[in-house]
């Protein structure tokens, strides 16, 4: 009769640990050349809520037009990798606005691997129909 001994049980653990551990590729950021930055932001409404299905542009500032297209997720949330290093970029929410207005947008500094947190807020009139 084999008896559950405290050591087995470590044992399957730790193979398990170790299985899952080198069947997991390495992260983007650490993989050496692929280094990257990251623009994470939140889409707000008027009301101060989350807005959903916004559809974002993101491009350098020395570009005329987008390299990038992000739409907000069910938390108002986007996300895009961008370069490491030094470089500014124009984010902007692509929705309709009245003539003469600009859409919500911001200017973002990345100056190397790292994630930087915008905003973009909506008005009444900017938001989007359902």
């Amino acid at each position: 009769m084999i008896t559950d001994h405290p050591f087995r049980r470590l044992g399957v653990v730790l193979a398990s640990v170790l299985f899952f551990a080198l069947s997991v590729p390495l992260a983007p950021a650490q993989q050496p050349g692929k280094e990257y930055a990251l623009i994470y932001g939140t889409v707000w409404g008027p009301d101060n809520r989350p807005v959903a299905g916004v559809p974002i542009k993101i491009r350098p500032a020395e570009r005329k037009k987008p390299v990038w297209n992000q739409v907000s997720d069910h938390s108002g949330e986007f996300a895009q990798r961008v370069p490491a290093g030094k470089a500014e970029y124009l984010v902007w929410a692509n929705i309709k606005h009245a003539k003469g207005e600009q859409p919500p947008q911001t200017t973002v500094q990345i100056t190397y691997d790292e994630r930087v947190d915008i905003s973009l807020r909506l008005t009444a009139a900017q938001m989007p129909r359902k």
